[in-house]
């Protein structure tokens, strides 16, 4: 299989770790942090998909959908808490990669191939957390869904990706640790891998569809040789 001519990344939990907002607070949380990162994250999802079905009247960014997924799981265990509400948005802004990220990052790059991100998150999130995390240098694009108004996992989205480096989607390797969001760019005809860190089961048939799976992203070099 020839080169694709980039490498496509989705951003929140394939690159940038999810979870290590409330970790980075865990003291203030107690015990109960990572049940509350897991339902925060849920939740953010499950707004993103619902705007985006309900139609664009009712668009709004990714970073309005972490708060109001924040203030639900802080309002459902009865947090009362505007400072570490406040705090836990920040941390979201500047979330720390995956121990490999930033050498699979320059191995890719190293073989002539681009290197681009494309995520629900907002242009100013995006840019926001790269810089943080020390890989803005590594990442040749920075694709937001806000230029099409709308989620993942609508085409539109993906779309995005063959506009900007003017090829077909099969000329393109998708990357994400989310199965929805891996099966919607195979069914857009991208060549696609599924980053499975919590070696969560196969989901939408993606295994038998010969989807590579990773247990994190240092394999993907092997992969693209």
């Amino acid at each position: 299989m020839s080169a694709p001519e980039a490498v496509i990344f989705d951003a929140y939990g394939t690159l940038f770790d999810v979870n290590a907002a409330m970790e980075a607070h865990a003291r203030r949380l107690g015990d109960r942090w990572p049940r509350l990162s897991e339902e925060w994250r849920a939740k953010q999802l499950e707004y993103t998909w619902v705007r985006s079905l309900t139609g664009a009247a009712y668009h709004e960014d990714f970073w309005l959908c972490t708060r109001d997924a924040l203030d639900f799981v802080f309002a459902r265990h009865g947090i009362d808490d505007p400072a570490l509400a406040k705090d836990l948005m920040e941390s979201y802004r500047k979330l720390p990669v995956y121990p490999e990220v930033p050498a699979t990052l320059a191995a890719i790059r190293e073989q002539g191939i681009a290197t681009a991100i494309l995520s629900n998150g907002t242009p100013g999130m995006l840019e926001a957390a790269a810089q943080a995390a020390g890989i803005a240098s590594l990442v040749d694009e920075i694709l937001s869904v806000e230029e099409v108004g709308t989620f993942k996992p609508d085409p539109r989205v993906y779309r995005l990706a063959t506009r900007q480096f003017g090829c077909p989607p099969d000329r393109l390797l998708f990357v994400s640790a989310n199965a929805w969001d891996t099966q919607a760019a195979h069914a857009f005809n991208m060549r696609v891998a599924r980053v499975n860190r919590a070696g969560a089961p196969d989901e939408y048939g993606l295994g038998a569809a010969g989807v590579a799976v990773l247990t994190d992203l240092s394999g993907l070099t092997d992969l693209l040789a």
